[in-house]
This record gives structure tokens, sequence and C-alpha cells, in this order.
């Protein structure tokens, strides 16, 4: 209920000084109810929910009064004194963090270059499918033999790259799911979409380092083994950094650590954002229950069957959209547009996507969420058939071939500054505390199976249709992408973890009728 308090004075006019307390139950009497959306035969429901739980917070001046140690840090920015400095605690642990997926971008790049070399040398040259097969499975190779290889070993060795390739393609497949959940759940609020950008700059570095090391595979057939055991350096530093790392001020509360969660928050939040952090996560913890006991049928219930529907949707067409098999086998079609050295054609695609990634950085806590996936997938899309254009059209030979590396460079720069960093991020965003986990989980298998489909068939749909039909249907696929983004994505920037569950939740909020 609302109270009404009047200071006593002895005489003369009383001015009435109101204190707004809120009840929750009344508050949500008022609420506007969400939009709905149901996705045809399906059945699937989708809440297109544009409220927010800090416009409850723009009606109660009192709540305005607290101020979070990231605001004090901010240094006089708006006077132009300073900088804004509140991410800063918080960066180390995310940046560690990070180092998984600069390992990612390794193994992306480390096979562009020297493929092959490393088909000849092994015995499948000529055979797409087990090149897209080596690609594909992220790579280790532990080989000290860089001798000449005769037919008896050479298969052999083959299906030894291939297995490596699967192994750490299981480390890397895990650590892509649990560092997008890592940093949404230690980074403040206010700073969670650029530190969350940071996946996507390492995997960035990751490409651009594999592929500025793949040069001398142009001259050195071998070269590709020395590649391979320097990917292995990366992996030492995060295993040994994760262990000053902190742990999930959120994990800490669910598993009763309720001290080293308020130092954690203490530490990269700032002081006064413990109370009310804590008492925001034991609110959710309240209601959903702990994570622990949690089940993969609960993904059937909504919210969390929407939130599943979205993570699930966005990395197929994140993938389908052809992004990787732009990056894979970048130096293989850029010898049809004239570029000779492949390994420097695909260190310009790897400069490119870093570039788009500081956009991104830059962009994603002051535009939002929403606005850059439509803006990223439309721009690929207009990337795309402007590539299908150059080479389908008759068009001067040069002219031809600088669009088209026009095109690609275009792809690349905006998968970056929206596709990419995006859709990691907005999934752990919109889970809820309980099964964030899971939908994290499901969601990422969806993201792997695509991307294994399109780095395993790519060539071999190129060799039997052409270059510009794949390009083609990647540019349509990025339309739709786009059109996906408007009628489902719900913005999330500049609102906690818990906001967000709260106004999703059906418990929250009234239902419609």
């Amino acid at each position: 209920m609302w109270v009404a308090t009047v200071p006593y004075q002895p005489a003369g006019p009383v001015p009435t000084i109101f204190t707004a307390r809120p009840n929750p139950k009344l508050v949500c009497q008022y609420l506007p109810k969400p939009k709905s959306f149901r996705f045809g035969a399906f059945g699937i429901r989708l809440r297109l929910n544009k409220y927010k739980v800090s416009a409850v917070k723009k009606q109660l001046p009192e709540l305005e009064t607290q101020k979070p140690d990231s605001e004090k840090l901010r240094v006089g920015e708006e006077k132009g004194e300073g900088f804004d400095l509140g991410w800063l605690p918080a960066f180390p642990h995310v940046f560690i963090a990070s180092m998984s997926n600069f390992l990612f971008g390794y193994h992306i790049g480390v096979m562009n270059g020297p493929i092959v070399s490393i088909a000849r040398e092994l015995g499948f040259e000529g055979n797409s499918i087990l090149e897209g097969l080596v690609e594909d499975l992220s790579n280790c190779y532990n080989s000290s033999d860089s001798g000449c290889i005769d037919k008896c070993t050479s298969s052999f060795l083959g299906w030894k790259v291939i297995l490596g390739r699967f192994l750490v393609g299981l480390g890397i497949g895990v650590d892509t799911v649990l560092v997008p959940i890592y940093i949404s759940e230690i980074a403040p609020t206010k700073y969670r979409g650029s530190l969350g950008t940071l996946c996507q700059i390492g995997t960035c570095l990751g490409i651009i380092s594999s592929l500025f090391l793949g040069i001398p595979s142009e001259s050195d057939p071998h070269w590709w083994r020395t590649m391979l055991y320097i990917a292995s350096v990366p992996g030492f530093i995060l295993a040994l950094g994760m262990q000053f790392a902190v742990d999930s001020p959120r994990w800490l509360c669910k598993v009763g650590r309720l001290n080293d969660a308020k130092a954690v928050i203490k530490n990269v939040w700032g002081a006064s954002e413990v109370e009310k952090a804590i008492e925001e996560f034991q609110s959710v913890i309240k209601n959903d229950g702990s994570d622990l006991d949690s089940s993969w049928l609960e993904l059937l219930k909504e919210p969390n069957s929407r939130v599943a529907f979205i993570g699930g949707s966005l990395f197929v067409l994140q993938q389908f959209a052809g992004i990787n098999g732009v990056l894979y086998f970048s130096s293989l079609t850029f010898q049809d547009v004239g570029i000779t050295s492949s390994a420097l054609a695909s260190l310009l695609i790897g400069v490119t996507n870093f570039a788009g990634a500081l956009c991104a950085l830059y962009l994603i806590d002051k535009q939002g969420r929403q606005k850059l996936l439509i803006g990223s997938y439309l721009g690929m899309a207009v990337s795309m058939f402007l590539v299908v254009c150059a080479i389908s059209f008759p068009l001067d030979e040069q002219l031809s071939h600088n669009l088209s590396i026009l095109g690609t460079v275009m792809y690349i720069f905006t998968f970056a500054i929206g596709a990419g960093p995006v859709t990691g991020l907005i999934i752990p965003e919109l889970s809820s505390n309980r099964s964030r986990g899971k939908i994290m989980g499901f969601s990422f298998s969806a993201h792997w199976v695509c991307n294994f489909l399109v780095g395993l068939f790519f060539l071999d749909l190129v060799e039997k249709f052409g270059v510009a039909p794949v390009y083609g249907t990647f540019g349509a696929v990025s339309l739709l992408a786009a059109i996906f983004a408007i009628y489902f994505i719900v913005e999330t920037k500049g609102r906690s973890l818990e906001e967000i569950e709260m106004s999703l939740s059906s418990d929250f909020m009234s239902r419609d009728k």
C-alpha cells in the first residue's frame, strides 16, 4: 500500500511530503499488459515485453538516492574531467575468461592457410568432405614427425588429426557455453554488454594470430605442425589464470556462501551494491529455487521455453547466415577473386572482424542489443547480395573482383558489430537464474550442430552449385534473421539479470487474458 507521512510543525502551513513505499502486488496491477506473439501452428507464445522494472524506480524518487560505486567511478565523465572506470574492477576476470575465445578463434583460423598442405601431406587432397571435417573439429596434433610421410602412415596420421580436432573441440565447446554465463554474472549491469563483447574480441584476436602465423605455411609445407604446437600456449595461460579469477556472486549465493558473494560484489561492483544485489539474488532464488535440482524438462515450460526457442533460433540463423563458411574457407574463396596470397587474404578478414568487434564494444551498451542485431543482419544480407551480383552479372573483371572483396569485407564487419557478440550475450541475459546453464547448453548445442554442418558441406555445396547460389542463400538467411530480431528480441541493456527475469516471469507480471 502507499503510505503518506506528514511531519509535525507547530504552526503555519503544513507542507505534505509523500514517501512512496510500493506494494509489489499493487504495482503489478498497474503494469501494462505485455503484447503476445503466437508463432504459427507450434503454439509457441512469445511475450514481447517492453516493460522495464527500472521504470518503477523512476516513479519512486527515493529509490534513486542510492548510487552504485560504478557511478562514483565516473570521475566527472559528464563534466569532461575524466573517464568512466566502473568497468575496471571486473576487467581482469573477464579478460582471463575471454582467453578461451582466443583459443576458439585460433582454432578457427589455424587450418585456414595450410589446409592444402595438410590435405596433400596426409593423403586426402581433393576430398572436400575430409577437408571440411579437419576444418570443423577444433584441432590439436601432437606428432613430432616433420619429415616426408608415406601412404602407409598418411591415412593413420590423418585420422589422428581428426581425433585431435575432436578432443580439443570438446574443450572449446564447453568453454563457449560457460564463458558467456560467467561474464554475464560477474559483470556490473552498466557494463555487461561491453565486457561481454570481449568474447568476440578474443575470438577475433585468435583468428588474426593464427592467420598471421600461417603466412610461412605458403612456403613451408610442414609449418602447420608448429602452428598446432603453439596452440597449447593460450590453453596453459587460461588454466593458470582462472585460478585467480573470482567466482560468480550469483553462484556463491545459490550455494550458501553469502559472505564470499558479498566480498566479490564489494570488490567488483562496489560496496553500495552489496545489499541491493544480495536482496535481488535471494528473492529470485526463493521464487525459483536452485538450479542444482532443475531438470531439462523445465525448458518446456514458460518462460524457459520462449528463451530456449529464441536462443536456439538465434544460433541456427547465425550459422546458416554463413559466417563460418566465409571464415573457414576465405583463403579458398578469395582465390576466385584474384587474391593470390591466401594467408594475407585471411588476415585481412581477421583484422576486419576485429575492427567490427571494437565498434560493438562501444555501441552495445549505448544502442542496445536489438538494434545491433537488426542492423548487423541487414548489413550481412546486403553484403552477400553484393557478392552475388559481382559474380553473376557480366561486369568488368577487375570491378567484379573489387565488388566481391568489398562485399566479403562488409559481411565480416557487419557480423562482428552485432550477430557475433550479441547472440552469445543476450541468451544468458534472458535466461532465468535456475535454468541459465541448461538454456545455454541447449542453444550452443544448436550452434555447434549447425557449425559442423556448414563447415562439413560448404566446400561440397560450392563445388556443386557455385559460390553465387550459396552466398545468395546466406544473404536470404541474414534477412530472415533481421526479421526475427524485430519480432522476437527483447531489449536487455541497462537491466540487471534479476530485473530481466522478474519482468519476463509470469509470477511477477499480470498474464494475458
